[in-house]
């Protein structure tokens, strides 16, 4: 289960205007795509979806939850998410029933993207949703976990890469969620961790370029999801050398 999303394309030809920002689809169906009447896949199952969220300056997102674990990844912009201030590149994890927020753009604005393995109704805001919350803590455990912020390289910090560097900005657990950031020289490549020991990535080109094998070159702020049942991805930097982030959810029982 291999998904590539070339943020190029996407924007040009997917990016809808919302009430206080834009919502771009990039890999998945969400509850705002799937077809009326169409049966959403099992809860049960890797499904990934992604999309970019973009919201004007001050605009709110109230606190929530969702039923699915989630990657929430800063690109652009800044603001604050709960009492933590925000801004490119950060990375935020939540579990499954982890409530958050609120999240506040500054005058900026701010644009991220949500990143799932599974298949998701949309947000559960508190405190109407409370019961909810409580009862599947029984079973799950609050948990977050962030990095950043990450500037991406710039084009010339990318031209003077002479070789690939990797660091682990969210250790990995026994689970297997955890998160790496490479640094690739120009027609360099990168393989990833084996997807087996998680639940499925997703790798963001944060700057420059880079392609699977076989695939298109992918332009800035591009999207990949790896299955867990994959091989453990190879990324090559384009001609400009490539900044790269893979995301990997935890292993979890499928109940």
């Amino acid at each position: 289960m291999l998904h590539t999303a070339d943020a190029a394309v996407q924007l040009a030809t997917r990016r809808k205007r919302t009430g206080n920002g834009w919502n771009t689809p990039f890999i998945g169906k969400n509850r705002n795509t799937i077809a009326p009447g169409e049966a959403p896949p099992p809860v049960d199952a890797i499904y990934p979806m992604a999309f970019l969220v973009e919201k004007d300056a001050g605009a709110v997102v109230k606190p929530h939850f969702h039923i699915a674990d989630q990657y929430q990844v800063v690109i652009q912009g800044g603001g604050s998410l709960g009492k933590h201030a925000i801004g490119t590149v950060a990375v935020h994890y939540t579990d499954a029933y982890s409530a958050y927020g609120p999240i506040i753009a500054d005058d900026r604005g701010v644009s991220w993207f949500t990143l799932r393995n599974t298949w998701d109704w949309g947000a559960q805001y508190m405190p109407e949703h409370r019961a909810t919350l409580r009862e599947a803590r029984a079973k799950i455990a609050h948990r977050e976990a962030t990095c950043g912020p990450l500037p991406p390289l710039s084009v010339g910090d990318l031209a003077a890469l002479s070789k690939t560097s990797t660091e682990a900005v969210i250790e990995e657990t026994e689970d297997g969620l955890g998160t790496w950031r490479y640094t690739v020289p120009a027609g360099g490549s990168v393989t990833g961790p084996e997807p087996s020991t998680g639940g499925g990535q997703y790798w963001l080109v944060s700057a420059g370029s880079a392609c699977v094998p076989d695939g298109e070159l992918l332009s800035p702020q591009s999207l990949v999801f790896v299955g867990p049942d994959e091989a453990a991805s190879v990324m090559k930097a384009g001609p400009g050398g490539a900044d790269l982030i893979c995301m990997q959810f935890p292993k979890r029982a499928r109940d």
